[in-house]
């Protein structure tokens, strides 16, 4: 187990000999340990463990089922798949800074839900955040406090855009969301579709059309956005936004 472990953390290594280097282990020791032949003694395990950020488990179970540096997306079991997507958003496909969105309610039909929320780049990973309108929960008779009105999500590259997938806190509630890039004067809208995590319902849908509009960093833009942030009227829309949402046309 621990020699078909091996092999596979130093398949991401394209020189064998350059690794061992790195590990400070000699050479034909490493092809030994690579082979199944022989075990590391617990000082060169460690130094192996420390160098992958891995634990002892790599000498007993299969290294797809731990977690490497706790990461939940970009380890070795996942990071083909959804790993590769999380890291480097390319800036020019989705800029770091403020949006504006724009959605229909899920619970009212007749209304629309506006707001700002902010995009960043920590290390190689794009992340969002946002809050929701505290007018619109008040209205609901929800809770107000940043806490809880704070949401987070990370981004990822599609083939034709972006997926967010964007929780409240605790995992309260979460939501899928998925952008793609439509032509406009400055080049800086971006329609698709957003899903909540709620059972099926009567009073209320799980999936609409979600507009979002890069408006930067600049205060004079960004603060009287958030300003009208809540729920508003389908005459309220900005017409770019109404025009995205295509308010009459179902959703399919």
């Amino acid at each position: 187990m621990f020699g078909a472990n091996l092999r596979q953390l130093a398949a991401d290594h394209p020189s064998i000999s350059e690794l061992a280097r790195k590990l400070g282990i000699n050479r034909t020791q490493f092809n030994r340990y690579l082979s199944g032949e022989s075990f590391p003694r617990p000082d060169v395990l460690a130094r192996i463990c420390r160098f992958f950020k891995i634990d002892a488990r790599v000498l007993l179970e299969p290294v797809t089922e731990i977690s490497l540096d706790q990461d939940p997306i970009n380890n070795t079991f996942l990071r083909d798949f959804l790993g590769t997507g999380v890291q480097n958003v390319p800036e020019a496909d989705f800029p770091s800074g403020f949006y504006r969105f724009a959605r229909r309610s899920f619970l009212d039909h007749d209304r629309f839900v506006t707001g700002v929320v902010y995009v960043a780049r920590y290390g190689s990973n794009t992340f969002l955040r946002g809050y929701e309108s505290a007018r619109s929960l008040r209205e609901q008779g929800l809770p107000t406090s940043p806490a809880a009105r704070e949401y987070r999500g990370i981004v990822s590259q599609q083939e034709n855009g972006v997926s967010i997938v964007v929780s409240r806190r605790r995992t309260l509630t979460g939501s899928f969301n998925y952008l793609n890039r439509v032509a406009s004067f400055e080049n800086n809208f971006w329609v698709g579709y957003v899903t909540r995590t709620a059972p099926e319902s009567a009073a209320g849908t799980r999936v609409t059309r979600l507009s979002y509009e890069y408006i930067g960093n600049d205060p004079k833009t960004v603060l009287p956005a958030a300003r009208l942030a809540g729920f508003i009227s389908i005459d309220a829309l900005m017409p770019y936004h109404r025009r995205l949402l295509q308010p009459d046309a179902p959703f399919n």
